[in-house]
């Protein structure tokens, strides 16, 4: 048997579950702020340690090993960015393995049964999206006594309330929703994988957020992301005078009517003089088409996430958006650059009749304990 993590000359053996570009970002600075430099050696200085907001121990002895595990998803964008992730993740020394974890009904067993081994053997474990029903069921296989979360987003902040609370683990935008015949088969997992994320004796967990954390749980050690590896690896950016607007997958997940969407897109860029709009990786392209023809915006497809495209440059001086994970993370990828992040609230008419009856609440709380960003009211729509 292989020796345990923390023994003299055995670091520990961590494996990272993502299924975004942004839970692989959330990986690296993780990585990079622990010291886990993989084979490659580090080609630039490294960046000052970020300062833990709860200090529990270091989770992370230096040349630790990682590798990243991809479940990749089926949408070609996301897997694009997925694939630009993952040159760069191997770019710093680390291994990534690619799964086709949603190739057809015989892959999720395939995939499962492949890293049942890995699973067993890890000493930690790092995922970008807790309440995702593929990591809930890893995680109920694995005996791991390191646990760490990454952003996934906005995600995060309800996922460590819903942890505090004790709550079951559901998506912010779903909640408050009658529950399927899915969600009733998979509670049992859902309900395990909450009890495996709750800190115990002999379990540490560990929240690596750039998101305002205001319900800790118990034992939770919660480390703080100010994206140094971002800063470290990529720009300063070219400043353009121009804005830049950000888009939101706020109509594909049925939150926010997308007539009042483009109507709020395109009087938002005319008040500012925006030229160009990022489109979210989850944005239809029935919707941006029509965003381009009634708006006039260029409509950019990044390939990687923003945070990276906007510190490569050029980018606007004033970067626009609705309430998203960009106006907690953009601040913090540009600091110092002199570019303003200004978010415009959600107005509740433009809310859908099935929006989650928490979703004016939590959205209005992103906007509200965002640092460093310029508040715009909700736009007037003709």
């Amino acid at each position: 048997m292989s020796p345990r993590a923390g023994q003299p000359g055995h670091p520990p053996r961590t494996l990272a579950f993502v299924e975004s570009p942004v839970q692989l970002l959330n990986v690296l600075e993780w990585a990079h702020l622990h010291g886990l430099q993989g084979a490659a050696p580090d080609p630039l200085p490294s960046v000052p340690a970020q300062v833990r907001r709860t200090m529990a121990g270091d989770l992370s002895p230096a040349g630790a090993e990682l590798t990243l595990v991809v479940l990749s998803p089926t949408d070609p964008m996301t897997r694009g960015q997925l694939r630009r992730m993952a040159e760069l993740a191997r770019d710093e020394g680390h291994t990534v393995r690619w799964e086709e974890a949603r190739g057809g009904t015989a892959a999720p067993f395939s995939t499962i049964g492949g890293l049942a081994g890995a699973l067993r053997r890890a000493d930690r474990i790092v995922m970008g999206d807790p309440f995702s029903r593929y990591v809930q069921l890893l995680l109920t296989i694995t005996k791991a006594h390191d646990l760490v979360v990454v952003d996934d987003g906005t995600a995060t902040m309800e996922f460590v309330a819903q942890l505090a609370r004790g709550e079951r683990l559901v998506r912010w935008h779903r909640k408050g929703g009658r529950r399927g015949p899915r969600d009733l088969l998979f509670a049992p997992v859902s309900a395990a994988a909450r009890r495996r994320l709750t800190p115990s004796a002999k379990r540490r967990v560990e929240v690596f957020s750039s998101m305002p954390v205001t319900e800790t749980p118990e034992g939770v050690t919660v480390t703080a992301n100010d994206f140094s590896w971002t800063r470290a690896r990529f720009g300063p950016p070219r400043i353009t005078k121009g804005a830049d607007m950000v888009g939101t997958s706020l109509v594909e997940t049925g939150v926010v009517d997308a007539d009042h969407y483009v109507e709020a897109v395109r009087t938002l860029s005319r008040t500012h003089g925006a030229t160009r709009y990022f489109a979210h990786r989850r944005e239809s392209t029935d919707k941006l088409h029509r965003l381009a023809t009634e708006t006039g915006l260029e409509i950019v497809r990044p390939d990687l996430p923003l945070e990276l495209i906007a510190r490569r440059g050029p980018i606007g001086r004033t970067i626009l958006s609705f309430p998203s994970t960009v106006v907690h993370t953009l601040p913090l990828a540009l600091v110092g650059t002199g570019v303003k992040v200004a978010v415009c609230d959600i107005d509740p008419a433009w809310l859908t009749e099935t929006a989650s009856p928490r979703a004016q609440g939590f959205l209005s709380g992103v906007t509200g304990t965002a640092r460093d960003v310029h508040r715009l009211q909700a736009v007037g729509l003709a």
